[in-house]
């Protein structure tokens, strides 16, 4: 049998469920690609639930089946083959029974492919679930595999390469590993001893930019490409309001029914536009699509005793837009939607810091850093993705500010 020659850092993915650090209820690694992280995850996954279970399930997922089989269960084979273990394949189930001398237990494999996959893989009990590439994963069918797992003594292991810094799973469970009891380990390319040093040095030629800052480096980073490169936190995110007595209020709204809607209360003050609040509503994340009216009654919530000046709304949302105006409270206008020259006006206004964003405002940060511009064009054409609220933020910024001489004023008059 070959030997496997391990890290320090892989010997404890190897070891932690086995001693000091068996409390935690699961693991996280996430890294570097190369960095050896889904091997000695798989294959110490392998051996905890055969140390730990007898004639029970448990889940191995990727982004699809193809993936697992390829990238998990064709290596995590070879070895555990040398080492005794049988292994019986029921392609039809997706599954696989291992034993290891008078032991059994099944693994299934699910892939993680889009929203309906969580529906994959409900009603299975798991004493226990790998997610390889979690980050690239629906948020729901993570949720739906952590929850099947209600065996005694299971645990959750997920590992990744990092995506943008406002992704779910980074901030939901990277930065609140401690306080979900789970065990996190970032790897870098010198964790893996089995990689060479001309491949190391290949990847970091290969490289550049927020690429190399995530693929070599490891680093949650947003990627080159943003259509809003001049956002930045410490520059346009606020946390209180400092007492301000906002003179005008607009709202904008970008609406969606299978797609998302969004919401931004805004208010002027010294000649900057707050983004008070937000609502932001992901019929596919949250659940369940809404009618017109449930989405008036939150933008009723959103203002409060707040009577704007006017809703400016995506010009395209005509039923929304005469819900509004039946209900008689608030003035609505089609927005103006020029793209290429709103986008223009917002970058301005960023660089002058002339927008700026409550840290509330979770969904429209999240954007800023995942709005990118398409690639292999010849023209400047944002993706169609993550849009929701820099459209209608643009919305906003077309419809209020109008440019005169080089500088902005506001083109809605005040009524009354």
């Amino acid at each position: 049998m070959n030997k496997l020659s391990f890290s320090q850092k892989q010997q404890r993915v190897m070891s932690w469920w086995c001693r000091e650090e068996s409390d935690y209820e699961g693991i996280i690694c996430d890294g570097a690609v190369r960095s050896g992280k889904s091997f000695c995850m798989s294959f110490s996954f392998l051996l905890w639930a055969f140390s730990s279970f007898e004639g029970k399930n448990f889940g191995i997922c990727g982004k699809t089946i193809r993936s697992v089989r390829r990238n998990l269960m064709l290596p995590l084979k070879q070895q555990a083959e040398k080492m005794g273990f049988l292994w019986k394949e029921h392609s039809g189930e997706n599954a696989v029974e291992i034993s290891y001398r008078n032991q059994k237990n099944r693994f299934y494999l699910f892939g993680g492919q889009h929203e309906g996959s969580a529906a994959l893989i409900q009603g299975i009990t798991l004493a226990g679930v790998l997610l390889d590439e979690v980050a690239l994963m629906p948020r729901s069918f993570v949720e739906q595999a952590v929850a099947r797992c209600s065996e005694n003594g299971s645990k959750l292991w997920f590992n990744c390469n990092p995506e943008h810094p406002y992704h779910w799973f980074y901030r939901d469970w990277i930065l609140k590993a401690r306080e979900k009891k789970l065990l996190y380990l970032h790897f870098l390319m010198e964790d893996n001893p089995s990689l060479e040093e001309k491949v190391k040095k290949r990847y970091e030629r290969l490289f550049s930019g927020a690429f190399y800052d995530r693929y070599v480096l490891g680093k949650w980073t947003a990627t080159q490409g943003l259509v809003y490169p001049e956002f930045q936190e410490q520059r346009h995110v606020y946390r209180e309001d400092g007492g301000r007595k906002y003179e005008r209020y607009f709202v904008s709204c970008d609406y969606g029914t299978v797609n998302p809607t969004s919401m931004g209360l805004w208010g002027s003050f010294a000649g900057k536009w707050y983004r008070l609040r937000e609502y932001y509503y992901d019929s596919k994340r949250d659940g369940g699509l809404k009618t017109d009216e449930e989405y008036y009654l939150a933008l009723e919530r959103l203002l409060g005793q707040i009577i704007p000046e006017a809703v400016i709304l995506d010009p395209s949302a005509v039923s929304f837009m005469e819900t509004i105006r039946r209900h008689g409270k608030y003035r609505v206008i089609p927005a103006q939607n020029n793209v290429a020259e709103g986008i223009q006006r917002v970058r301005e206004l960023l660089k002058d810091e002339k927008l700026l964003f409550h840290e509330s405002c979770t969904d429209t940060i999240r954007e800023f850093y995942q709005y990118v511009w398409e690639e292999n064009t010849s023209k400047d054409i944002p993706k169609k993705e993550h849009d929701h609220a820099m459209d209608e933020i643009r919305y906003f910024v077309n419809t209020v500010y109008t440019r005169l001489d080089g500088f902005f004023a506001i083109s809605v008059a005040r009524e009354g």
